[in-house]
């Protein structure tokens, strides 16, 4: 297998699950907001802030409210990290990978595209966002499916699954650092009055509340949804089991080199954090650390695997 193919189908899984997980994170905020008493306030630039895009968003706009914010991460095409961006960038990559997927793949990811695309002008308006980012969600859940149900597990689907997960893990510790944000020391106690409710709804944004009801017998908790979510090990969008999944997968490659010895390290390092009784400071410091080591990973396997020179 080439490397440029690897690297289109690593990309491919990467843009899709960033599409989702943009998806994912508008919709947590807008259900914060339509299940937060009126007058609580809930502000928009923590979106902002958790992707660290903040300077070029305030190059486009002056005020981080629902319209711009949201206008930003859904439709703009000159923000590489918007969900059109990401959209745009996958269907070019699995446009170009075509020979090795099958062809329901490539149909399901134009289709969204093409929605998301026929659908922009919509999205000022709160209902119609919704049944946006709903459509969006269900189109990357038939890609997945599609995909693990037509395609040979073989060393291409490895390299799908090895994006899917290193995105995944990086999209829950910024989820994490949206709810550390919205509960920080400088928040009104209005807010903290309804931190349930915050939490109940990271659970849901995630697909793991009734996973963590299944494994949590007691209320809803902030310390213990955060362990959930970054620890768990067969929870598929904690932290750890994406760990495990890049580990299997990796291991089934060839030339692996080092790369299987680096996620040992990142296993034990997950399995050292308890966020109980840390602070705000310390909660942002431990995710942003997270998100450094899975960065760096990210370019553990880019200099393995993509950045070698194909034979003609």
């Amino acid at each position: 297998m080439l490397s440029r193919s690897a690297e289109r189908l690593y990309w491919l899984a990467r843009y899709l699950e960033r599409t989702e997980n943009i998806a994912r994170l508008v919709n947590v905020h807008m259900n914060l907001l339509m299940d937060l008493p009126k007058g609580v306030e809930m502000g928009w630039k923590q979106l902002i802030l958790i992707n660290a895009s903040d300077q070029a968003f305030y190059t486009k706009y002056n005020v981080a409210n629902e319209r711009n914010v949201t206008r930003f991460l859904l439709a703009d095409a000159t923000y590489q990290g918007s969900l059109l961006s990401s959209l745009t960038s996958a269907r070019e990559n699995i446009r170009t990978s075509r020979e090795l997927l099958p062809d329901e793949a490539w149909e399901q990811v134009n289709e969204m595209y093409l929605f998301a695309k026929n659908n922009l002008e919509t999205l000022g308006n709160r209902r119609h966002r919704v049944i946006f980012l709903n459509e969006i969600l269900k189109g990357c859940q038939r890609f997945t499916g599609l995909l693990s149900g037509y395609m040979s597990h073989n060393h291409p689907y490895s390299f799908i699954r090895l994006g899917r997960n290193i995105e995944r893990a990086d999209m829950t510790t910024r989820i994490l650092d949206l709810a550390s944000l919205l509960l920080s020391e400088s928040r009104s106690d209005e807010v903290r009055q309804y931190e349930t409710i915050l939490w109940m709804n990271i659970l849901k944004a995630l697909n793991a509340l009734l996973m963590y009801r299944q494994q949590q017998f007691n209320r809803i908790n902030g310390d213990d949804v955060l362990n959930f979510l970054i620890s768990d090990d067969s929870l598929p969008r904690a932290v750890m089991c994406c760990v495990h999944e890049m580990a299997d997968f990796i291991n089934k490659l060839p030339n692996n080199a080092e790369l299987p010895a680096r996620l040992s390290e990142l296993e034990a390092h997950i399995k050292t954090i308890d966020t109980h009784n840390t602070t705000q400071a310390q909660l942002r410091s431990i995710l942003d650390d997270l998100q450094n080591k899975l960065g760096s990973f990210h370019n553990d396997i880019a200099n393995n695997w993509f950045l070698i020179s194909d034979p003609d």
